[in-house]
């Protein structure tokens, strides 16, 4: 049986219903997983879509994926390999009804990461690009029913010019420093006094090189937090100015730098008050060192 083509209007379930596949997903992926976005068009407020629930996955290793490629069948999905994109695992489940469509990427792979995130964001701060979008989708599905292949050959070149101009536009730093943080963030017992990793930071330098860290926890007070690891990293290579930061706890969450980072960041002086803090990394939201320390004491 063809697949029907059914575009339907925005509706506030599909952030749910990609919440509720989430939680099912990353207990699956365990260590391997480092970060979860819901993509495509059932992620765009306000956007016309075919009710499919698009979620891209950033893990360590694709081979560890394919490993466990028997947990994702008993979810139901299809797992079906790169189909048709290298360097990618994709799975779909619904059959001709199609409910999920899963992309997951290695880490190091920031080129198809960023595509589908620069390509969200464009839609979604272009008003006009997004009900052009909207539009075009409605008189496709009209036109072809039963033939999906022609509903997304359709579309193609809209696609591919948005998304021309979306790479231009989007700004990615803080998607990489996210990455780099959670590629280093894993639990380290190094003995019975020391464990580390379970709080990662990134920071980004006038030179636009990321340096990382994870906490250093000890039996007594001699622990360093992943924000001074990263600033030491960065000093011990040569640089000592700031742009970003940003540090993780142990679920992924962005946390805010402890007093003794916030003060060491400002003592590197260089305009250092200017340094951005990121606050929200879903909705990208930071804030300058300065509003963190304010009435500093120097």
């Amino acid at each position: 049986m063809a697949q029907h083509v059914v575009v339907k209007d925005y509706c506030l379930e599909w952030q749910l219903k990609y919440q509720e596949e989430k939680e099912k997903l990353i207990p699956i992926l365990k260590e391997n997983y480092l970060a979860i976005y819901h993509i495509g068009s059932t992620s765009i407020l306000g956007l016309t879509a075919k009710p499919i629930i698009d979620i891209m996955i950033v893990v360590r290793s694709l081979i560890e994926v394919d490993n466990i490629k028997e947990k994702f069948i008993e979810l139901g999905y299809e797992y079906l390999g790169e189909f048709g994109i290298k360097g990618r695992r994709y799975l779909r489940k619904g059959g001709d009804n199609r409910t999920h469509q899963i992309h997951i990427f290695q880490v190091e792979d920031k080129e198809n990461i960023i595509r589908h995130l620069a390509f969200k964001n464009y839609l979604e701060s272009h008003a006009e690009k997004r009900d052009e979008y909207a539009k075009l989708k409605k008189e496709l599905a009209i036109k072809y029913p039963y033939d999906i292949e022609k509903y997304c050959i359709g579309k193609d070149s809209f696609i591919k010019e948005c998304e021309r101009k979306a790479l231009k536009e989007y700004d990615s730093s803080w998607d990489n420093l996210y990455l780099s943080a959670r590629k280093v963030q894993y639990q380290r017992i190094i003995s019975s006094s020391i464990e580390a990793g379970s709080v990662s930071a990134a920071l980004l330098t006038e030179n636009n090189n990321i340096y990382v860290g994870v906490c250093i926890d000890t039996a007594c007070s001699l622990g360093m937090c992943a924000e001074r690891n990263a600033i030491a990293n960065m000093i011990t290579n040569g640089e000592n100015i700031i742009k970003q930061v940003l540090a993780i706890n142990n679920v992924g969450d962005v946390i805010m730098p402890c007093g003794s980072c916030r003060e060491l960041m400002m003592q590197l002086g260089h305009s250092s008050e200017e340094i951005l803090v990121l606050c929200d990394y879903e909705n990208k939201k930071s804030t300058a060192l300065k509003n963190l320390l304010s009435n500093w004491w120097k």
